[in-house]
């Protein structure tokens, strides 16, 4: 078994109170570990969107906890999460997020401590098939799926302990799509990287090599893949 690298501890997230509570995240507790794929599955307002953002520092629960290595960061105060967000978690979201006014390869070095670190920086985007001419247009200039492997590279310059993805392929056709889950497959299985992936969509659990599925808020069910599919071979 290999280690783990995030414990999910009791985790609740309510809103309102009484008669207008609303428990967006109702007891939840999981391990997440190195060099592992974990799908978090589910239809709209189960919870997988608020879960990922209080992994990823930018919502906190009402109790519970988030320990990655053995640090609780739901203790953590503003400038620790700033910090744990720039440094620990890459985050890959459904309309890319990025700036608009910066190239391609300025989105890029934007995640990195040293602004100077060019180098890096054109490697990664090398990696993600956009090299030459492509690294240094505008997001104007690129098609969406251009778009989020500029937004793929930006999490993995920085070396993030682990990869957050919110329905990474939402805004793209099926073939894109698919292009795109390759990639993402191909960084976990070569590079070791551990990533956590919110989808609705139950063909792109089947790459995974755990699905976590959530329900009401609620963990539904637990399923580990001895064989994850290829993301080429995904059946939409």
């Amino acid at each position: 078994m290999a280690d783990k690298l995030l414990e999910i501890r009791n985790l609740k997230k309510y809103y309102g109170k009484g008669d207008s509570e609303v428990k967006a995240l109702d007891d939840v507790s999981f391990d997440v570990y190195k060099g592992e794929m974990l799908v978090l599955l589910g239809n709209s307002g189960c919870g997988k969107s608020t879960l990922l953002n209080i992994i990823g520092g930018m919502d906190s629960p009402t109790s519970g906890q988030v320990l990655l290595n053995g640090t609780d960061i739901t203790s953590y105060k503003d400038r620790e999460l700033t910090d744990y967000r720039k440094e620990k978690i890459g985050f890959i979201f459904q309309f890319y997020n990025l700036l608009p006014d910066l190239t391609a390869l300025e989105n890029v070095r934007m995640s990195l401590p040293k602004k100077d670190n060019e180098h890096l920086s054109e490697k990664t985007l090398e990696l993600v098939g956009l090299g030459d001419q492509k690294m240094h247009q505008y997001p104007s200039q690129m098609s969406g799926g251009e778009q989020q492997r500029v937004s793929i590279a930006r999490a993995l310059v920085k070396n993030a302990e682990i990869i957050l993805c919110d329905e990474p392929t939402g805004a793209l056709d099926d073939k894109t799509g698919r292009k795109i889950l390759e990639l993402l497959q191909d960084i976990v299985r070569k590079q070791g990287q551990t990533m956590v992936i919110v989808t609705h969509t139950t063909p792109i659990a089947s790459m995974a090599n755990r699905v976590i599925t959530l329900r009401d808020g609620k963990i539904q069910k637990e399923v580990v893949n001895e064989h994850p599919v290829d993301a080429k071979d995904i059946v939409w």
